[in-house]
C-alpha cells in the first residue's frame, strides 16, 4: 500500500499475536470488574439484591453478562479498540471493509467471544495462524493489528 504522498510508503501491517491481546484482554477484564463493582453491585444492594447467587439466570451474573458485552460491543464500534487494545497500541479491523458494521461487531464481540471462550481452542489459534486469528475473528473476516503511534 502506498501513501498519497510521493515517496512515503505505509508501514506493512503488523498482526498482534496471542500474547499481546492476551495483555489486552486482561486489562480488559479489570476494566469490566471495575465497572461492575462502581455501578452494578451499589445499585443490586441498595435494592437488597443478593450479589453472592451465581448461577447463571440470576440477576447478578445476567448484569455482568450485560456490562461485559456492551463494553466489548460499543468500544469496538466506536473505538475500534478496548482500554486494554488502547493501552497496548492494539485495534481491530475489518479484512474486507473500511467500516465496521453493527452485524460484524454484534457477531464478533458477542456470538463469536462466547464461541471462542467455550471452544478454548478459539483464542489458542491466534498464535499459529498466518493474520493472528481468533475464531471469533475467521467468522467476521477481522483481525487485531498494532497502531502505528
Amino acid at each position: 500500500m502506498e501513501s498519497n504522498e510521493p515517496g512515503l510508503q505505509e508501514s506493512p501491517i503488523r498482526y498482534a499475536g496471542f500474547w499481546m491481546r492476551f495483555w489486552a484482554y486482561l486489562l480488559d477484564l479489570i476494566v469490566v470488574g471495575s465497572i461492575e463493582r462502581l455501578l452494578i453491585n451499589p445499585f443490586f444492594r441498595a435494592l437488597d439484591i443478593s450479589l453472592s447467587e451465581f448461577n447463571m439466570f440470576a440477576p447478578i451474573s445476567i448484569a455482568s453478562a450485560v456490562i461485559f458485552y456492551l463494553y466489548f460491543v460499543l468500544m469496538t464500534k466506536y473505538f475500534r479498540q478496548t482500554l486494554g487494545k488502547m493501552v497496548f497500541g492494539l485495534k481491530v479491523i475489518d479484512l474486507k471493509n473500511d467500516e465496521m458494521s453493527w452485524g460484524t461487531i454484534i457477531y464478533r464481540e458477542w456470538i463469536g467471544r462466547f464461541i471462542s471462550a467455550t471452544v478454548i481452542i478459539g483464542y489458542i489459534i491466534v498464535a499459529f495462524l498466518p493474520k493472528k486469528q481468533g475464531l471469533h475473528d475467521i467468522f467476521t473476516d477481522t483481525t487485531v493489528i498494532h497502531v502505528e503511534r
